[in-house]
C-alpha cells in the first residue's frame, strides 16, 4: 500500500513533517496585475496543507525577475503582506510551507520591463514558440548579458527576498534553479558562455548558484533553504552535453551547506535532453548527503516504491495536487485520484475557477 510508505512521518531537519508527500510549485497566475498574493491563493493552500511541505508556485525576487503574467512577488511591502494569510491559513491547518524564490533570467520578455530586454549571464535567446507577454504573444528575444559588476546585486535581490520570506511567516524556502530559468542558465554550458569567473568550467558555472546559496543562509538556517534542479530537462531549450558532470558537482557542493534538502526533477514526463543517460536520484544519493525529494511523473506507487528503496526521503507531486487538493487523503485511503477537466484554467487569471474549485473525494 502505497499509504504505508508516503504517509509516514519525516524529519526535514529540524522540521517535523506530518508525511512524505510533497507539493511541487505550480505556477498559476491568481496574483493579478500586481502581483500581490490574495484571499482566493490562501483558499487554495490551505485546501493542501494536508501535504508534508508545500512548495509555494515560484515567486519572483524583483521586478528584473518578472516574466510570467500574474505571478506572485516578495519584493515589496504589499507582496509580503499578501503573503501572511497564506502562510497562516496553511499554518492552522497544521501545514508546512517552503516559499519558492524566482528570476525568470531569458525567459522573460521586455514586455515586462519597460522596453529593456531581459538578463541572462549571456546573449543567447531561447528556441521556442514564443512567450505570453503584457501585450501579447511574442517571440523570444535575444536577452542581454549580465555585466560581472551587476551580479552582486542580483544575488543582493535573492538575500533580500529571503528575509520577506521569513516576515511573511514561511517555513523556509526553495531556490529555484532549475528548467532554464536564470540560475540554471549560469549552471548549464549549452547557456553560459561567459568568460569572467562565473563562467567555463564547471566551478565558476557553480559559483553564481553558490554565492545566491549563502546570501540566502545568511538569512534562513541552512535547515531551512532547499535547492530545485532539472538535470534531465528540456524545459526553455535546456539541455547540456556536460550535464552529468555539471550537475555532480553542484549536488556535491551544496552538500557541503548542510540545506533542508536537493529538490531533483528526475523524472522524464515533461521531456529528456537525449545527451546521454538520465540523471537518477541514485546519482545524486552518492554526492548528496541530506535529504532528497524527487519529482516529475511520480504516481503514489512509484513515490511509495522510491522512498521504500531508499532513493528518496520525499517525492513531490505537481499536476495531481491541481485537481485533488486532499491528495494525501485519497493515499490513505485509496481513493481514485480526479483528473483536471479544463486544463486551459491551469494558468488563466479565473479566480477560483479551475484553482480552488476543485471538491475533495465524495464516495
Amino acid at each position: 500500500m502505497p499509504s504505508t510508505t508516503l504517509l509516514t512521518p519525516f524529519t526535514l531537519r529540524d522540521l517535523t513533517l506530518a508525511n512524505r508527500v510533497v507539493m511541487a510549485p505550480l505556477t498559476r497566475s491568481r496574483a493579478g496585475v500586481e502581483r500581490i498574493p490574495n484571499a482566493t491563493m490562501a483558499e487554495y493552500y490551505a485546501q493542501r496543507s494536508s501535504a508534508g511541505l508545500i512548495i509555494s508556485e515560484a515567486t519572483t525576487i524583483s521586478p528584473e525577475a518578472n516574466g510570467w503574467l500574474e505571478s506572485p512577488g516578495i519584493y515589496t511591502a504589499a507582496m509580503t503582506e499578501g503573503w501572511k494569510p497564506v502562510t497562516q491559513a496553511v499554518h492552522a491547518r497544521g501545514g508546512r510551507i517552503f516559499l519558492q524564490l524566482w528570476h525568470l533570467g531569458r525567459a522573460s520578455h521586455s514586455s515586462f520591463h519597460d522596453g529593456s530586454l531581459p538578463v541572462a549571464p549571456s546573449a543567447i535567446k531561447i528556441n521556442g514558440d514564443g512567450i505570453h507577454t503584457p501585450t501579447g504573444k511574442h517571440p523570444y528575444e535575444v536577452p542581454r548579458a549580465l555585466e560581472t559588476s551587476e551580479i552582486p546585486r542580483v544575488v543582493d535581490d535573492y538575500r533580500k527576498a529571503a528575509a520577506r520570506a521569513r516576515e511573511a511567516g514561511f517555513d523556509g524556502v526553495e531556490i529555484h534553479a532549475a528548467n532554464g530559468y536564470l540560475i540554471d542558465a549560469f549552471l548549464q554550458s549549452r547557456t553560459n558562455h561567459r568568460t569572467d569567473r562565473y563562467g567555463g568550467s564547471v566551478e565558476n558555472r557553480f559559483r553564481f548558484l553558490g554565492e545566491v546559496v549563502e546570501a540566502v543562509t545568511a538569512e534562513w538556517p541552512a535547515g531551512r533553504v532547499g535547492v530545485r534542479l532539472a538535470p534531465n530537462g528540456v524545459f526553455n531549450d535546456m539541455g547540456s552535453p556536460d550535464y552529468r558532470e555539471q550537475f555532480m558537482f553542484v549536488a556535491s557542493h551544496l552538500d557541503a551547506f548542510g540545506l533542508a534538502y536537493l529538490h531533483v526533477m528526475d523524472g522524464l514526463a515533461f521531456g529528456f535532453h537525449q545527451l546521454g543517460e538520465p540523471m537518477t536520484l541514485a546519482d545524486f544519493r552518492r554526492v548528496f548527503r541530506g535529504p532528497l525529494i524527487g519529482n516529475c511523473g511520480y504516481t503514489p506507487e512509484t513515490a511509495a516504491a522510491a522512498i521504500a528503496s531508499g532513493a528518496a526521503d520525499l517525492i513531490a507531486f505537481g499536476r495531481p495536487y491541481i485537481s485533488n487538493p486532499d491528495l494525501v487523503e485519497r493515499i490513505r485511503n485509496g481513493w481514485p485520484l480526479a483528473e483536471p477537466a479544463d486544463m486551459s484554467a491551469w494558468y488563466s487569471p479565473t479566480g477560483a475557477k479551475g484553482y480552488s474549485d476543485f471538491p475533495p473525494y465524495a464516495a
